[in-house]
């Protein structure tokens, strides 16, 4: 037996608290960090821009690609959009998923901790 009042069956509790609390800290830190990247999207004449965390922060349309007059063109502006948005967002969704992952990661295998310790879900 230990005489270490933080270990409960084997497990020392401070150094498992103190391990998910700068995990947390790093966690925190790439959140911070992806909010100031951004990646852009393209389709057609469309170029979008999203942050790291997947907002939409920017579009660009091409000058002369669409003309606002026709209905048609405008509902196919609206698809490039929509088109040049999810491409966008699914490099920003790799991006976190690989500064976050590992230590997501980590987190979830700590007993369950990750969700106790705070921060965006789905991030």
């Amino acid at each position: 037996m230990t005489d270490d009042p933080n270990a409960i069956g084997g497990f020392d509790l401070g150094a498992m608290l103190e391990q998910a609390q700068a995990m947390q800290a790093q966690l925190m830190s790439a959140q911070v960090q992806l909010a100031s990247e951004t990646v852009e999207g393209s389709a057609g004449g469309v170029r979008v821009t999203v942050s790291g965390t997947g907002e939409l922060v920017d579009v660009k349309v091409a000058p002369g690609s669409f003309d606002g007059a026709d209905e048609e063109s405008l509902g196919d502006l609206g698809d490039l959009v929509v088109a040049a948005f999810r491409d966008a967002k699914s490099k920003a969704d790799a991006m976190a998923s690989q500064a976050l992952g590992p230590l997501a990661g980590g987190l979830g295998d700590a007993g369950g901790l990750g969700g106790l310790l705070g921060g965006s879900p789905g991030v």
